[in-house]
């Protein structure tokens, strides 16, 4: 029986690897890359670095597939999403059943952590469910940016007693109202954080977080707010792309 790992490597730092990836690691014999295109080779080069530096033999190998790219501009999100994921599905398919051997394991290096904010596990479910792949699978979980990010600006995630929120920039785009004291924000492509900036809010924000690159700023929301979007824009300009996550606090 074919088995899969998917493995949560952390949020940038190749030091944010667990004990319990290293040994993962260490069972695969064909690692799967997504690639996302040449603006993102760095993440691609962060997984082989991750591998060298861990891994104690020779005997695996790499196999490298262009990653479908959700249609974006007037579409429907949710309709944009299921046609991505199943594009991801057939690439994954044909990967599993071309380039792994029965009784070998293959590798899905994830970003951050496989649960938050990630499609594997539920393309992996889906074709298991579809049978069109014999395989087990397991997850490790890794490092997310929300704990890098709380770390990095040295506050924790929680007031005493209170809650947390993770969301999407898109749905606090759309006026999401939220009773959390503490929200942090994902995968934010529109300066969300400008519906709140008329509140008395904090922000912790970050971006590149545990790499070279990494860019740190807090306040108060209404006194950072445009430096944080002159910086972001800045920040893509020159990498091609930005990974950021911010975490929003009321007073």
């Amino acid at each position: 029986m074919k088995k899969l790992l998917v493995i949560g490597i952390g949020a940038g730092n190749p030091d944010y690897i667990t004990m319990q990836a290293v040994k993962a690691l260490n069972q695969v014999d064909v690692f799967f890359l997504m690639d996302k295109g040449r603006s993102k080779d760095t993440l691609i080069d962060l997984r082989r670095e991750i591998c060298s530096r861990y891994i104690t033999g020779l005997d695996y190998r790499f196999v490298e597939a262009h990653s479908p790219e959700r249609e974006r501009g007037q579409v429907d999100y949710k309709t944009s999403v299921d046609d991505l994921n199943l594009a991801k599905q057939r690439t994954f398919e044909r990967l599993i059943n071309e380039e792994l051997s029965d009784s070998q394991c293959g590798g899905f290096l994830v970003w951050g952590d496989p649960a938050l904010y990630d499609s594997t596990i539920r393309i992996l479910q889906t074709i298991q469910a579809s049978g069109a792949c014999g395989f087990e699978f397991e997850v490790i979980p890794g490092i997310t940016s929300v704990q890098a990010l709380a770390a990095r600006h040295k506050v924790p995630l929680n007031q005493i007693g209170r809650s947390v929120e993770i969301t999407t920039g898109r749905r606090l785009a759309a006026g999401q109202v939220s009773d959390a004291d503490s929200l942090v924000v994902m995968l934010d492509a529109q300066d969300a954080y400008r519906q709140v900036v008329e509140q008395d809010t904090a922000i912790y924000w970050g971006a590149y977080l545990g790499t070279p690159d990494e860019i740190l700023i807090s306040g108060r929301l209404k006194d950072v707010a445009d430096e944080i979007e002159r910086v972001r824009k800045a920040a893509r300009l020159a990498n091609g792309w930005i990974m950021d996550t911010y975490l929003l606090r009321k007073p």
